[in-house]
């Protein structure tokens, strides 16, 4: 099991996110992973088994007209521990947690 998931949930339309390009980087720029939105709005193994400590960044190729992208950039604290990072999406904003 990855040590990352995540989810996107439209939340303009009330729906999960399909078909949005998710990629996984170190704060250094360095690419660790990469997925797809399913269609359930999920990239349920994002990255490698084990995430070493540190901070890492998600990049959403949303492609909307107001937020082309957005990057969540969050710490890994305890590498034995599984991170889910969701993004709910709308036109004009977004909003992001750590899920379980």
């Amino acid at each position: 099991m990855s040590t990352l998931s995540t989810h996107v949930l439209d939340t303009a339309a009330g729906r999960p996110a399909e078909g949005i390009r998710v990629t996984l980087e170190t704060r250094a720029g360095e690419p660790v992973g990469e997925g797809v939105t399913n269609a359930d709005g999920r990239v349920a193994a994002l990255g490698p088994d084990r995430l070493d400590p540190g901070d890492y960044l998600l990049r959403f190729a949303t492609e909307g007209p107001f937020h082309p992208e957005v990057v969540v950039v969050f710490t890994v604290a305890d590498a034995d521990a599984h991170y889910h990072v969701p993004l709910l999406l709308s036109p004009y904003g977004y909003t992001t947690y750590r899920g379980s």
